[in-house]
């Protein structure tokens, strides 16, 4: 892909503009220069036939006609034109001049070949006292166009020099305003590929323009979410290493002793042993990585429309033989769909870990009830059971992670309200808990309804 310059790309619709207004007032600039040297001419034609008109006069009583040198070598310009004229009668009888010479009637003056040269011509008419019927006498005069056309390309040479330092001056002012305006960019290159940062802190270029403000603070909400996502794969990482490391020690000792041991009894209640923490282990595993994925940034944020009760329904049906194994009475009372907008696959992960909790801390014999409802333009959704309940003063301390109970017996990782907690704040909304009417624990979620 060839590399474009910001540069060059900002001088062009700088400068191609102005060069073409600069053409534009070329063209007129020469019909300009064209009328100017048409005007000077003819007043030089004007001024000639005039001169030779008032040296007209009767002479002993016969009209003469005398040509003043001034007349002619007011033409002299250097570009050596050549002057020709011809003075008439009224009666059209020549006085002096060249009797082929064509006249300009009807027009100040007019442009003719004349002896295969191009001339300006000029017919002037003058009264004469006391010449009778040969007043008014007509006096033409003409004149090549060399001067002329040489006062053209003078002035026209003359604003193309203007024009063409006026581009080439506005360009160097553009190169340099444009170095100095692009500055900021070049500092923010050079932060950015600094050596010396080591971390993701966020850059901070003085004098950047406005325009530029917003390009430094996408880069530094980009870098942002980027710590984000690093500081969470490093949790990750430091509370698998945790966690793990004592049930994986668990199943290395429970394995070495069903290879130990002879008796087939004794062999088998080991290998259940061992299938049990396999299956914690795995649990908390799921846990840890459910963990990860809810914490913000860790992954693309989804907007799915999730209907919390058929999520609800679903996650029900899959904990109903773990709650059919132990006589739990597990329910669901909801009145029709509640559809929220959010990360679908967190969200009902969140309802398996309210629902496993509940079915966890739960007695033999007890009740786990699911409600699902929409009040005041929120999804409310309601985890009641008869289990022994948090303490007040404990109940913020649960959503820590790997936090347990003083005196917990039942198995967990302490992950689940955790999970449940980053889930909804992801979400927007809120988890609180609180004592059932009964007895047991209550697990409040609110979501804003979609």
């Amino acid at each position: 892909m060839p590399v474009r310059s910001l540069r060059l790309q900002l001088l062009a619709w700088v400068v191609l503009p102005l060069a073409g207004l600069a053409t534009i007032n070329l063209w007129t600039s020469q019909r300009s220069a064209l009328a100017t040297a048409d005007l000077v001419t003819d007043r030089m034609l004007v001024g000639s036939a005039r001169a030779i008109a008032e040296q007209v006069a009767i002479v002993d009583g016969v009209l003469d006609a005398t040509v003043p040198p001034a007349a002619i070598e007011m033409f002299d310009t250097g570009d050596r034109d050549s002057v020709y004229y011809r003075v008439e009668t009224a009666g059209g009888r020549l006085l002096t001049g060249y009797p082929d010479l064509p006249v300009a009637p009807g027009r100040p003056s007019m442009k003719t070949v004349y002896r295969d040269r191009e001339l300006r011509l000029l017919t002037y008419s003058h009264a004469v006292v006391g010449a009778g019927a040969d007043s008014p006498i007509a006096v033409t005069v003409g004149v090549t166009l060399a001067g002329h056309d040489a006062m053209v390309r003078h002035f026209w040479f003359s604003a193309f020099a203007q024009q063409l330092a006026l581009v080439a001056i506005a360009g160097v002012f553009v190169l340099l305003g444009l170095r100095r305006g692009l500055e900021p960019l070049i500092r923010l290159r050079d932060a950015v590929r600094s050596p010396s940062r080591s971390d993701l802190d966020p850059i901070e270029v003085t004098g950047a323009q406005s325009e530029i403000r917003p390009l430094i603070d996408a880069l530094n909400v980009y870098m942002e979410r980027v710590r984000a996502q690093m500081a969470a794969q490093r949790r990750f990482i430091a509370n698998a290493a945790h966690q793990l490391r004592t049930p994986l020690a668990l199943l290395s000792t429970q394995a070495s002793y069903a290879l130990r041991e002879g008796a087939a009894e004794a062999r088998q209640e080991a290998l259940v042993a061992l299938q049990a923490s396999s299956g914690r282990l795995a649990r908390l595993a799921e846990q840890l990585l459910t963990l990860s994925r809810a914490e913000p940034g860790s992954r693309r944020p989804r907007a799915d429309r999730v209907d919390l009760t058929e999520a609800a329904r679903h996650v029900l049906e899959t904990q109903a033989p773990a709650s059919l194994a132990r006589n739990i009475d597990l329910g669901l009372d909801e009145t029709g769909p509640v559809t929220v907008v959010g990360d679908g696959t967190m969200l009902r992960e969140m309802i398996v870990n309210l629902v496993d909790n509940a079915l966890r801390y739960t007695p033999a014999g007890g009740t786990v009830t699911v409600k699902l409802a929409a009040i005041n333009g929120e999804a409310v959704l309601t985890v009641a059971d008869d289990g022994p309940g948090i303490p007040a003063d404990e109940r913020e301390h649960v959503f820590e992670r790997f936090y347990r109970l003083a005196g917990a017996t039942e198995e967990g990782s302490g992950l689940g309200l955790a999970i449940v907690r980053e889930v909804v704040e992801n979400a927007g909304g809120r988890v609180t808990l609180a004592d059932g009417a009964a007895g047991g624990l209550v697990v409040e979620v609110r979501l804003p309804l979609a």
